[in-house]
């Protein structure tokens, strides 16, 4: 694992992107401070300096096709999911889809997983990795934001010992998955999907979404993640089972009504 630290940077994707041609998979780019760190749907990422994890990793899943890409996704939130067990017992650590992780209804870290295509195959993936450490404060207008340290006041976590732990764990979770992919036959689930599930916010009822497509509040339930990360839910008002891409679907978190 080659783990280059930088102090200051616009994005540590972008910086890992120009490296791609020659760097092994397992590379990492940490930043002390962002400048243009992203999240999701094009928002920015907010992070105070040196208090929060924010980083890119290269992967290079060789021999995975392009239709079953979402397996580096799940490996990924997996892995933190299971790291943040150790410091988190309650409320519970979950996985919303596609992959933000969540502290109960709280966002504690944001993940971003741009792929390279060519061909029939994955040249490389690039994760990108914004997870809140010591941050006491935040400011913008994200809606639930939540830190490791928000929730065990009396710590302050190394933020650089914890990222290579994580990355660790990250790489491991990922090559096993790769390796179960391989041998798992392309009609049943994959142990990885259903460890992923499992895992899944809001995944033990009914709760309030709003469909973007139909433009439409609903109550639903979570049915499924397929293998290429679409998820169906179904309806309750009228029982249909409906069937959704990344950005078509936002849950909506009642204690102030925004959409997440």
């Amino acid at each position: 694992m080659e783990f280059i630290e930088l102090d200051t940077v616009a994005s540590t994707s972008s910086h890992l992107a120009a490296m791609t041609d020659t760097a092994p998979h397992g590379t990492v780019v940490m930043a002390r401070e962002q400048t243009a760190g992203r999240g999701q749907r094009g928002n920015s990422w907010e992070a105070e300096p040196g208090a929060n994890i924010t980083l890119s990793l290269l992967l290079r899943p060789a021999g995975l096709h392009p239709s079953r890409q979402f397996i580096i996704s799940q490996a990924v939130s997996l892995a933190i999911v299971e790291m943040l067990d150790a410091f988190v017992g309650e409320p519970r650590v979950s996985i919303k889809w596609p992959n933000d992780i969540y502290v109960g209804d709280r966002k504690i870290c944001g993940i971003l997983i741009e792929n390279s295509i060519t061909g029939s195959g994955i040249n490389h993936c690039i994760v990108g990795i914004g997870l809140n450490v010591n941050q006491m404060q935040f400011v913008s207008d994200a809606p639930n934001p939540v830190s490791l340290r928000q929730l065990m006041p009396k710590i302050e976590f190394d933020v650089a010992a914890l990222a290579r732990a994580m990355v660790e764990d990250i790489i491991a979770r990922v090559d096993e998955a790769l390796s179960c992919e391989s041998a798992t036959p392309v009609e049943e689930e994959s142990a990885i999907s259903r460890e992923y599930f499992a895992r899944l916010w809001r995944n033990d009822g009914w709760y309030p979404y709003h469909d973007n497509v139909r433009d439409v509040d609903m109550t639903a339930r979570i049915d499924a993640v397929a293998p290429t990360g679409h998820i169906t839910l179904t309806d309750r008002a009228d029982s249909m089972a409906r069937t959704y891409a990344f950005k078509e679907i936002s849950a909506i978190l009642k204690e102030n009504d925004c959409r997440v």
